[in-house]
């Protein structure tokens, strides 16, 4: 199910020209910060020196994750603004951070699958950050982006509003396969923004593999440090 030649050189074109058309209308800006920028950077150099960055964590409580940065300064500051406050034209720069994250690595993947919002969630925020994310994983990987493989059936407290213990059961059955055939066989990156104590990737994890898949590897811009 590799990404045809055709269909990658397409993308990528569509990225490019997003990208030189938003730059003509918007001067680009710090992710964090909204300081103008002399170059398409992401941060600005008071912000960047806020971030930690790392290439590859799991801290045993995922089998796989692939992490840009820890969670904290300015990427923790950039991820809010696009999840809370509607920024979805942040998710570019942070899906190139996962972009660099990913380059070294030469991960083989056959599918890429975003972690659903549930419906309600959806339809207040107007847009799954983790799809927008998803897009720059696929451009990267050359893999195709099934951002409807994953549904999220049962509605739940944000993670981020509970406390670490209480988002390990949180989640427990939330999700699912819409489309088993689909998956079934295929090694999926498994893309969101945050891993905190790893209950929502590993429950997605444990359905994809539930239903066949053959391996999944987690992506995400930013990686909460264990206690």
């Amino acid at each position: 199910m590799a990404m045809t030649s055709l269909e990658s050189g397409l993308s990528a074109l569509r990225h490019l020209s997003i990208r030189i058309v938003g730059g003509l209308l918007a001067p680009p800006t710090c992710s964090a910060c909204d300081a103008p920028l002399s170059k398409q950077n992401i941060f600005c150099i008071s912000c960047a020196n806020t971030v930690s960055w790392i290439t590859r964590s799991g801290g045993g409580r995922q089998d796989e994750v692939v992490a840009a940065a820890e969670y904290g300064g300015a990427v923790a500051t950039a991820i809010r603004r696009l999840k809370y406050e509607g920024r979805f034209d942040l998710a570019p720069p942070l899906g190139d951070l996962l972009r660099m994250a990913l380059r070294p690595l030469a991960l083989e993947v056959d599918l890429v699958v975003p972690v659903p919002l549930h419906p309600r969630r959806l339809a207040e925020r107007g847009f799954n950050q983790a799809a927008l994310l998803g897009e720059a994983v696929a451009l990267e990987l050359a893999a195709p982006l099934e951002p409807r493989a994953l549904v999220r059936s049962r509605f739940a407290p944000p993670q981020a509003s509970l406390a670490r213990r209480d988002r390990l059961f949180n989640l427990r059955g939330a999700f699912g396969v819409r489309r088993p055939e689909v998956v079934r066989g295929q090694r999926i990156a498994l893309v969101d923004d945050v891993v905190t104590t790893g209950s929502t990737l590993s429950e997605c994890r444990a359905a994809l593999l539930a239903e066949g898949a053959r391996h999944v590897t987690a992506v995400v811009v930013a990686n909460t440090p264990a206690d």
